[in-house]
């Protein structure tokens, strides 16, 4: 069955207004009669279903047949601090994130990161960015939109991981910077992650294709962040949020 999104303005007593570009979609690209049935979300855990109207010229109508509370989303908010990769890797990697969950996405330009954005190129590459986070909580039935932000430097991106509960930096070289030394790195990212309690808010930094330098590590840390291990491979950075999203999906689902 469609999944759409609207606002909640758009939302009537017994029919929904639909917008935007998902009236040509339904129009043109799925080419949706009337009688079909959709699901529309208004991005607050409010799921209807509902059967086709009829098309005018800048919306689509629908009838409301039930409305239901949705609980599909993690009961932490997860935020994803990504380092800007090289080529289409950002895409991917926020259609994936989104699947599993994350919450929010902040974009991050860091010493290593070979991508260089100007303040125009920045714009247009947050609008793709959220048009792909909305396409993926379509397709996996998310009860909202995960929020693209701009991109920022990674000092505010720091700054910003204050805000939340925990913060957790993904580092190949987590085991050089244990105070403990009688505990491996997997061990105390075992005992980091069994610890997270559901309602805690989450922020992870991933690197970009070349990695943190350890003063990048060591600035995290001073602002509260804790360094994981993800095992023994070196993995790339589209992979490495993936990995520990599916390790907290795991712990914290309902």
């Amino acid at each position: 069955m469609h999944h759409f999104f609207v606002e909640p303005s758009q939302i009537h007593t017994e029919e929904i207004e639909i917008l935007g570009g998902d009236v040509n979609h339904m129009r043109n690209v799925l080419r949706m009669k009337e009688g079909e049935e959709l699901v529309v979300n208004d991005g607050y855990g409010n799921a209807f279903e509902c059967r086709l109207l009829r098309f005018t010229e800048e919306a689509a109508w629908v009838s409301i047949l039930e409305k239901r509370r949705v609980s599909c989303e993690l009961p932490s908010k997860i935020t994803l601090f990504q380092c800007l990769p090289k080529g289409d890797k950002m895409d991917l990697i926020i259609q994936k994130t989104v699947e599993l969950g994350v919450s929010k996405i902040v974009p991050v330009a860091s010493k290593r990161c070979v991508v260089k954005l100007d303040e125009k190129k920045k714009i247009h590459k947050q609008k793709r960015w959220q048009a792909v986070a909305e396409s993926a909580a379509k397709q996996s039935g998310r009860a909202l939109i995960p929020q693209v932000m701009p991109v920022v430097d990674y000092m505010d991106a720091l700054r910003r991981i204050e805000e939340q509960d925990l913060c957790l930096i993904p580092y190949e070289c987590a085991s050089e910077l244990l105070e403990d030394g009688k505990k491996s790195a997997m061990q105390r990212t075992r005992e980091i992650l069994g610890a997270i309690q559901k309602g805690q808010s989450v922020s992870i930094i991933i690197g970009p294709e070349g990695g943190f330098e350890k003063e990048e590590v060591e600035a995290a840390m001073k602002m509260g962040a804790e360094p994981v291990s993800l095992g023994r491979r070196i993995l790339r950075t589209e992979t490495a949020g993936l990995c520990i999203l599916s390790v907290l999906m795991f712990q914290l689902e309902e």
